[in-house]
């Protein structure tokens, strides 16, 4: 029967990509099968959307699962190739001219009954050479499947950090400029303490961008080596079942050691530092209002935009879905269209928020969906990702580089020079400051709080 098993037979069973039999097989929705590690492979080198290798026809499910009948019909075929092999006259025990069917795991040779059972092997553990060729296979398979989403990680990762490292002195000089900014316009702060908070900035993001890079390569020299294992892993696909048995334990052993220690990105935050007087001076601006016009939690979409740019590069499957959000958003009864005017707002116990100004154009006349559109709010927007808190601002929507205020945040609205600023009530620094001339009036004072 062994003998017996068609040759197109066992081709129906071969990956079009690698030409070995199937390996952990997939099955798209054309009916065409591949090995997992062979379609993830070519998807990712195409860099288009996912496809069949063979029709072109477009994938519109990625996370295929395993076609677990053409699994069984492969390893069914395996084992019959192997008892087929090991049959051959060549390949007989010497000296006792019996099939060599019992795997000795302690020293990785194929033994024949009388030999596993003679002095030297005796002690040593056995198994059929068939079942230890099929755990090999499996073990290869879930052993190029982990290591694939350890390649994922680190482009993931490569990803983060090098949005990190790019930007991150653009961000530094534009802090710099806002502090600048803030200062001149502050008669009680002293021109030598602008220098030295200046200078410190400055010199804080160099090292900062200096961790960044390292990190960089480090997350870039992990990424050739796990791709140099893959490789190897490949290769031994098209190895037969003996030299499987023979080399694969020293692979395994080194594709575990190498996904122990993956660099994950960093996630940079500029130190903030005290501005002193910055509290005082906003004092004089202090107004009191009231607010209204709530809106319910399911009509609230403020964090879209961030949580979209935060995921949209990370994974072909990253999903926007936060979980159920419970939202209160509120503004003012009051408009503001001139002089300066400075609050505070309480964001300690949330863990969405945003707080700021609106204009009447963002909320629609039935005041029960915020509009989408973030040219008409100027808001300081905290996002929880996974375990990091994300601060942004809107208009456009751009990602902060600083920590996250607890406790109060204070918004100092100046419609003389159309800007708005956003300071840490607690560290009495300075969070981020609008451009003159961005913010058109009248304007609505603005918070929304939550929690995931």
């Amino acid at each position: 029967m062994d003998s017996e098993i068609p040759e197109a037979f066992q081709k129906e069973l071969t990956c079009l990509i690698c030409l070995n039999f199937l390996l952990a097989p997939v099955t798209m929705d054309c009916g065409h099968s591949f090995c997992r590690s062979c379609l993830c492979l070519f998807w990712e080198q195409a860099k288009g959307p996912a496809s069949c290798p063979v029709c072109r026809k477009r994938s519109e499910q990625t996370n295929l699962k395993t076609n677990f009948l053409l699994k069984n019909l492969v390893s069914t075929v395996r084992k019959a190739n192997l008892r087929q092999f090991l049959k051959c006259e060549e390949h007989l025990c010497g000296t006792h001219k019996q099939t060599k069917k019992i795997f000795c795991e302690a020293n990785k040779s194929l033994l024949c009954l009388v030999c596993s059972q003679g002095q030297e092997h005796k002690t040593h553990r056995h198994c059929p050479a068939e079942e230890a060729a099929e755990e090999c296979w499996e073990k290869l398979a879930n052993q190029m499947r982990s290591l694939w989403e350890k390649i994922q990680e680190t482009e993931r990762n490569l990803k983060k950090n090098g949005r990190g490292t790019d930007p991150w002195m653009f961000y530094v000089y534009r802090h710099e400029d806002m502090i600048r900014r803030t200062y001149q316009m502050a008669p009680p702060f002293l021109p030598e303490e602008e220098d030295y908070y200046v200078e410190s900035i400055i010199k804080e993001g160099q090292n900062i961008y200096n961790q960044l890079r390292r990190r960089q390569e480090e997350i870039i020299g992990k990424k050739r080596e796990l791709r140099e294992i893959h490789k190897e892993l490949i290769q031994m696909c098209s190895k037969p079942d003996v030299e499987l048995l023979q080399e694969l334990e020293d692979k395994l052993k080194w594709s575990e050691s190498a996904q122990l220690h993956v660099p994950q990105p960093l996630l940079p935050e500029l130190p903030v530092r005290p501005m002193s007087g910055l509290m005082d001076w906003l004092s004089h601006f202090r107004v009191s209002f009231s607010f209204s016009n709530e809106v319910s939690s399911q009509h609230i979409r403020l964090f879209d935009d961030a949580r979209r740019l935060t995921y949209e590069h990370d994974s072909l499957h990253a999903s926007l879905d936060g979980g159920t959000a419970t939202y209160f958003a509120s503004w003012g009864d009051q408009t503001f269209t001139s002089g300066k005017q400075y609050w505070e707002m309480l964001v300690d116990s949330s863990w969405d928020w945003a707080v700021g100004v609106c204009k009447d154009s963002w909320v629609r006349k039935d005041n029960s969906i915020l509009d989408e559109s973030n040219r008409d709010n100027f808001l300081l927007v905290c996002v929880k990702q996974d375990d990091h808190y994300q601060l942004w601002t809107t208009a456009p929507t751009t990602p902060l580089c600083t920590e996250r205020p607890l406790g109060r945040v204070g918004v100092f609205l100046d419609c003389d020079s159309g800007s708005v600023s956003f300071v840490d009530v607690a560290k009495r620094t300075l969070l981020w400051r609008y451009d003159d001339g961005v913010c058109t009036f009248p304007v609505r004072p603005f918070i929304c709080t939550g929690h995931r």
